[in-house]
């Protein structure tokens, strides 16, 4: 049956408005229903704001958005580290320290990767992580041996420190598997230690050798390991005090006392030495302080008597010096008031002389002799020529 005339279906602006999908909230305010031919205009104004919907794409949009983030979630759920945990994963982890190791249909692969995330095949690929660097083995406990006297001993703990290079990594995991380190370390701990004891007493083993036993242990496996695994390095080997006996252990115990006593003896008589040694020292070092002292003081009096003896030759050489030159002075003082005198010495000057001193007295003798003694002038004249002649035949 054809619509009415008047029913907004008869418009195209009507029938376009039908043709497009609408939502359940559109419908309800704006319900197909016929109207008068009167109110179809505001009818068809409100539709003309509305825009058209967005295209059917968006769902594939967020569909691919869904589908990776539960594909990332399988992925990390799927992460393991080890072959043991799950052989499904197909993201894997290797730690640092850690090379990755894997296995396609149970043959170990030369390949091998670095710490890391790394992907592999899920059920084909096994993949274990095998550590590189420094590491100390489990524990080995409660090693039980007997040594060469027949008594039964046993060690408590000792540890391995060891490493695997990274270049043997496959080498040793394809001839030992992944725990090569039980084939030549943990088992060979006990075979090491049985042959150390029975080769050795209880007291070369508990006192006397005790430190040496974590150097031979050591030596021993290295050299085992050097020639059938050579990528094991033995670092360090640490051996714990065995147990023994009870009796034997107090009888150690007492041995011990009477050794410390006879040391503690030893070491006061030591010390007696070293006091009687220090104190001749002392003595020793004082006599020869005393000795230095006196020599020094002797050494200092001689130098001082040398000093003033010196000073005395000196003083000795200064007069002798002084002397002569004032006897050469007064010498020459002499020879010159010589030699003066003899200048004087003439006649006329004697005779002046004579007659001053005539003239001079107060008595005057006279008789028969008196003028051949005093008044002839010309023996005294002729004595007195005599004398200068003389004097210059001197001169």
């Amino acid at each position: 049956m054809d619509p009415p005339q008047g029913s907004p279906q008869s418009s195209p602006d009507a029938q376009g408005s039908r043709q497009r999908p609408m939502d359940a909230s559109q419908g309800l305010r704006q319900p197909l229903m016929d109207t008068p031919q009167g109110s179809r205009q505001p009818r068809q104004q409100q539709y003309q704001p509305r825009r058209p919907d967005p295209p059917s794409g968006g769902d594939g949009l967020f569909n691919a958005v869904v589908t990776i983030f539960l594909f990332v979630l399988v992925v990390v759920f799927l992460v393991s580290s080890s072959t043991t945990g799950s052989s499904l994963s197909v993201l894997h982890q290797v730690p640092e320290g850690h090379v990755g190791v894997y296995w396609r249909g149970g043959a170990l692969l030369e390949a091998t990767t670095d710490p890391g995330f790394h992907w592999k095949l899920p059920l084909i690929t096994q993949f274990e992580p095998i550590q590189v660097t420094i590491q100390t083995d489990q524990q080995v406990r409660d090693i039980p041996c007997g040594t060469k006297g027949g008594v039964m001993i046993s060690f408590d703990k000792i540890e391995v420190v060891n490493r695997l290079r990274k270049s043997f990594v496959y080498q040793t995991l394809h001839e030992y598997g992944v725990f090569y380190d039980k084939t030549w370390i943990y088992d060979k701990i006990h075979h090491e230690i049985n042959q150390f004891c029975s080769a050795h007493s209880l007291q070369q083993v508990y006192i006397d050798m005790f430190d040496q036993i974590d150097e031979k242990v050591k030596d021993s496996i290295q050299a085992d390991c050097t020639r059938y695994a050579p990528g094991i390095e033995i670092i360090s080997v640490r051996v714990t005090k065995p147990n023994i006996p009870v009796s034997i252990k107090r009888n150690f115990e007492l041995m011990e006392e009477e050794r410390t006593k006879a040391l503690i003896a030893i070491e006061k008589q030591k010390v007696a030495e070293k006091e009687a040694e220090t104190q001749k020292m002392i003595a020793l070092s004082e006599a020869e302080k005393n000795a230095q002292v006196s020599q020094i003081q002797m050494e200092q009096k001689l130098m001082e008597k040398n000093s003033a003896k010196r000073q005395e030759e000196i003083e000795n050489e200064m007069y002798i010096a002084r002397e002569k030159s004032q006897a050469d002075a007064n010498f020459y003082r002499v020879m010159k008031e010589a030699e003066a005198n003899r200048l004087k010495l003439t006649p006329e000057f004697l005779e002046l002389k004579f007659i001053e001193a005539i003239a001079n007295n107060s008595k005057i003798f006279f008789g028969e002799k008196v003028p051949n003694m005093v008044m002839d002038q010309r023996l005294l004249g002729n004595y007195l020529d005599g004398i200068s002649k003389k004097g210059r035949g001197d001169v």
